[in-house]
């Protein structure tokens, strides 16, 4: 199995902790920003400082970042900035997971425009193979039916701002690759963790003049709130460290649809730990999804 694909894997996993995380802290009184905040301030340092043993350990002076590089760098740390706030935004919402769904759809958007930004090419198999698990994920988003037989709507708050989620996670990957591509060196894992050490300094740089603004004191919850959110800092930035890693080797496009992986883990999770009832749609959208993932990554 490819070198990509193992750290794709293991990206998905904690992310769906950190997500897990994230909910969490809503319950400690924090508000959307001082949770997406929460995600940055902690990242930031530790990316900065294992860049900086990285390039220690490498002997070889830091490679220069050039205007391109922050460009990308800027517009990916903005796009997962808002990107973020949709997603944390969805936990106050009743249908969680129909939005977190519809986050997906950065795959397709992904697939459409990285090769008009970065050139990347994606092959007829691979393209049909992301659209085998955007259909998947579809089928896992159709809301179940009420007590009274009724369907639930998919068109909602929620299904709103899961497709902002998605559209701002896409621009991010894009951002992202461009950024590590960008870094003149033959180390996939110096190159990720420089890029994120400087996008989780200026995303933290960011938005805390910006909370300051909009919702004084809550920098000041946030840091209080440490033990918790340091956590969510730390398996931020474990997660981002393997999505950057993936993204120095292979196609944003491919990385993010094989990370759709975390979809499965939730549903393993929803059905072997808390026992909850299967649908024969989720099960059909989960066979699509793993059929997709198994199909990208047997062409690699």
């Amino acid at each position: 199995m490819s070198l990509w694909v193992i750290v794709t894997i293991a990206a998905a996993a904690v992310q769906t902790v950190r997500f897990s995380l994230q909910k969490g802290v809503k319950g400690l009184g924090l508000s959307t920003g001082g949770s997406t905040f929460s995600r940055f301030l902690f990242a930031a340092p530790l990316a900065a400082a294992g860049s900086a043993a990285l390039i220690w350990a490498s002997g070889q002076p830091m490679p220069g970042l050039d205007a391109r590089f922050w460009a990308f760098a800027v517009a990916g740390g903005l796009s997962q900035i808002i990107a973020t706030l949709c997603t944390v935004a969805l936990f106050s919402e009743r249908s969680f997971a129909v939005g977190i769904a519809f986050t997906k759809t950065e795959t397709v958007q992904v697939a459409l425009v990285s090769g008009l930004v970065l050139g990347d090419h994606i092959s007829a198999f691979g393209f049909a193979a992301i659209l085998v698990g955007f259909i998947g994920v579809l089928l896992l988003s159709v809301p179940p039916r009420s007590l009274e037989g009724k369907r639930g709507s998919i068109f909602n708050r929620a299904t709103l701002l899961g497709l902002l989620a998605g559209a701002f996670f896409g621009a991010s990957a894009i951002g992202y690759r461009g950024a590590t591509l960008e870094i003149a060196s033959a180390d996939p894992l110096l190159r990720a963790a420089l890029a994120l050490a400087c996008v989780t300094t200026f995303q933290t740089l960011v938005m805390i003049p910006w909370l300051s603004w909009r919702e004084p004191g809550e920098v000041a919850r946030v840091v209080r709130n440490w033990r918790a959110t340091a956590l969510i800092g730390l398996t931020g930035m474990l997660g981002s460290l393997g999505w950057f890693t993936a993204f120095t080797l292979e196609n944003a496009a491919y990385v993010r649809s094989v990370g759709q992986i975390d979809l499965i883990f939730s549903f393993l999770i929803s059905l072997l730990v808390f026992h909850e009832k299967v649908r024969k749609g989720e099960l059909a959208g989960i066979a699509l999804l793993a059929a997709g993932i198994v199909m990208i990554i047997s062409q690699s």
